[in-house]
Formats: C-alpha cells, structure tokens, sequence
C-alpha cells in the first residue's frame, strides 16, 4: 500500500472512531511511524510502505481510537517550537501554557524556580530563551523529574537547570527573581467531567488537587513570599474562572500590582504579581 492510500484509509477509520480531526492526526502517527517530518509527508505520498511499517501504523491508528492523545502514542509534544518527551508520568503541556511563558520572559530576571515541573517543557523553554537565565524546578513525581532530565539535555540545557523532588516550596532554600508555577487546579467536580483522553493518560496528581481546585494555589501563595527577593516576581497559570479567588490569596499574602493576563482565547489564563 502506498502512503497516499494509507493516509485516507486511516482518516476514514479515525473518522469513524469519532476523532475530531481525523486528517492531522492520520499524518502525525504516519509521519512518527515512518521517521519523517510531518511537512515532508506529501513527498512520500507515491512511496510503498513495507508490511512492518504498516502493521505499526495500524497500532498507533488503533491506539489513537481508543482515545489515547496523539502525543502519549509518538512520544512527544510541540511547545514554543520545540519538542518535549511526554509519558504516563507527565501532563501533556497545553499550548495555553504558552501565555505562561510570554508573561514570564517579559519580565527581568536570572534565578527562576519552578514549582511542579513535570516534563520539564516550562523551565526548559523559558532557559533556551534566556541563555543567561539559571533555574530550579521541583516536582514531587521522582518519574516526572527523570523525564524533566531528559528534555533539558535534548534542548542543551541540563547545566542551568537544577532539577529537585520537593512538595511544592518544603524543600526550597535560598531566593528567587521569579516563581513560576502551572499547579494542578481542576476541582473534584471538574475533574469527573473530563474526557478518557485526559483522565486515563495524564497523571491526575498533575490535574487536580481535589476539593474547589484551589489547594495548590493556597500552599505556594503562603510561602512563596520568603523566597523571593524584594519585588521578585510570581507568575501562575489558572483556570478560566479562578481569577478573582486567586487574587484575594495573593493580596492576603501581601502580594501587590496583581495582573490576569489572558490567553489567545480571551479567556483569564495566567496571573502575575510582585512581592512588596
């Protein structure tokens, strides 16, 4: 069979499994499957594929149906333009989680902490846009930090990323320009509502802290103060809705200038303030 042919006849499948969109993602597993970039597809589209090849392809197709993210099946996520190893152990970073890093990097800064790393996609990024720029990150998944370890030397740079197991701020000395965190903060109630794609592939330590969803936010917010410096910087990614109740924490931990930053979507995504 031919990669044109394979490629409408796996569109049709994933069509009927109720993908959403069936064309991108028959080209992404086929592209992974082959060894090739996804831009070059087109040039195979006359080429033979062997019966190995398509035999692993009909996998990842069957995989893809199940609900299984395109990503957890190839391996990897593009963010900010670079790939990250993603697995079982990490959340699958989010391109709303770019606004994060625009907020983060139109600040001045050199030591950055990070608290709840995961794949590492966060500090890893904000370190190969900020060459002079050092970083720890911390997470609590000793499995996350090994797969953070991985992606800071495939993007080169492992030599200013510090990379801990701490519960948030517990094991944290010293102080910090920035501190930037997308914490877990789906409630109980959302996160009964999610769909298999998010429930039975991403950690749900990395999606919810249970209860109102606010938890995460209660435990960095109330220490986070003493380990910043004067008028250092903290940058936090939230839920659409999370706005205003995240504001009252920072405001009572005598944080001030505090800013919701939306995302491309309009919706409040991120929220920023300086530590007095």
């Amino acid at each position: 069979m031919i990669v044109r042919a394979l490629v409408l006849a796996s569109q049709g499948k994933l069509r009927d499994c109720g993908i959403e969109n069936p064309t991108r993602d028959a080209r992404l597993l086929l592209a992974n499957c082959l060894g090739v970039e996804v831009h070059k597809l087109n040039l195979l589209d006359d080429s033979f594929l062997s019966k190995d090849e398509i035999s692993k392809f009909w996998r990842m197709v069957d995989e893809r149906c199940k609900r299984k993210p395109v990503s957890k099946i190839i391996g990897y996520r593009a963010f900010w333009g670079r790939n990250f190893e993603v697995n079982e152990n990490v959340l699958d970073p989010r391109g709303d989680t770019e606004t994060l890093v625009e907020v983060v990097l139109e600040n001045k800064f050199k030591t950055m902490l990070e608290l709840g790393t995961g794949s590492g996609a966060i500090a890893i990024t904000v370190l190969a846009e900020r060459i002079d720029a050092t970083c720890v990150a911390t997470d609590i998944s000793e499995l996350a930090l090994e797969t953070a370890a991985r992606n800071s030397k495939i993007h080169g740079v492992q030599n200013r990323l510090t990379l801990m197991q701490s519960d948030w701020l517990s094991k944290i000395s010293g102080r910090f320009d920035i501190i930037v965190s997308n914490p877990p903060y789906i409630s109980a109630k959302e996160y009964n509502e999610l769909g298999n794609e998010v429930i039975d592939y991403d950690p749900k330590i990395s999606l919810t802290p249970g209860g109102d969803g606010l938890d995460s936010y209660r435990q960095i917010i109330s220490n986070a103060k003493e380990k910043l410096i004067k008028n250092g910087q903290i940058v936090l990614e939230i839920g659409y809705s999370q706005a205003e109740p995240v504001k009252t924490l920072l405001a009572g931990a005598g944080f001030s200038k505090i800013k919701v930053h939306k995302d491309l979507g309009s919706r409040d995504r991120v929220l920023s303030a300086e530590a007095a």
